[in-house]
């Protein structure tokens, strides 16, 4: 299921010469309640690539979002991403789940979950 996601933000920089990896805004990080590590999918929807990777958690108030290693071949600064984790769910409480959805504007910044 849905656990959370970061709806339309912005691809802010891209470093081609990293391990691997996308680094985001720590407010935004907590505002979605990914962790650290946490596997994510990245969907740009400028190119259509849709890619996995693993969070690493940016400084607080940057609205840093950032391509790192291979990833960064996905996307340009600009592009526009969505975000997303999955979660998995007992058969019991998968009707009372209620994904976080938070959404920023084009700086990144946190306008609504």
């Amino acid at each position: 299921m849905l656990k959370s996601k970061i709806h339309r933000a912005t691809i802010t920089e891209t470093h081609l010469d990293y391990e691997g990896s996308i680094t985001i805004d720590s407010d935004l990080v907590a505002a979605s309640d990914i962790l650290p590590g946490e596997k994510v999918h990245v969907v740009n929807l400028n190119n259509g690539i849709r890619l996995e990777t693993y969070v690493i958690s940016g400084e607080a108030g940057s609205g840093t979002v950032c391509l790192n290693g291979p990833a960064a071949r996905c996307g340009q600064p600009g592009d526009i991403i969505i975000i997303i984790t999955y979660c998995l769910l007992d058969e019991a409480d998968v009707k009372s789940h209620k994904p976080i959805v938070v959404k920023v504007d084009a700086n990144n910044k946190l306008v609504g979950a």
